[in-house]
């Protein structure tokens, strides 16, 4: 089963996204891309999916470019910005699918306060996708 995640920057929620659908099963083939990608990971992003044993180290930051044209069984916005922006498919797409969450990236304040933020869209992040998984994309397997 192929899985595209598209954000704006494909540096943060995309990336998180992606780690955790490889996580739930080797069977899906999942890329993640950005409708303005970062061309780089969100350094804390990384951190704390590392946290819980999820290395997205080796992830790239990719166009949506790249992707187009392509077949998908699931294509799946993260935040609005690429929600609202998302690009006409040209291959076929079986599910397009919204499921938002705050960008940890833009947050401010003190170290831990950000820190906190980012572990709490992450565990959004877990959450929100492992119910996708359990309800939709492992049935469909």
């Amino acid at each position: 089963m192929k899985i595209l995640i598209l954000c704006t920057g494909n540096s943060c929620r995309s990336q998180m996204a992606h780690g955790f659908l490889e996580s739930f099963d080797d069977r899906l083939s999942v890329r993640s891309a950005g409708t303005d990608a970062s061309g780089k990971l969100n350094e804390k992003a990384v951190a704390v999916m590392k946290d819980i044993g999820i290395d997205i180290s080796h992830h790239t930051s990719d166009p949506v470019d790249k992707y187009l044209g392509e077949e998908w069984d699931y294509v799946i916005t993260v935040c609005g910005g690429a929600n609202e922006n998302c690009p006409a498919f040209m291959g076929k797409v079986k599910h397009r699918l919204h499921i938002g969450f705050d960008d940890p990236s833009h947050v401010t304040g003190s170290e831990d306060y950000i820190q906190s933020e980012f572990i709490r869209v992450r565990d959004e992040i877990k959450e929100g996708f492992y119910k996708l998984y359990r309800e939709k994309i492992k049935p469909g397997l």
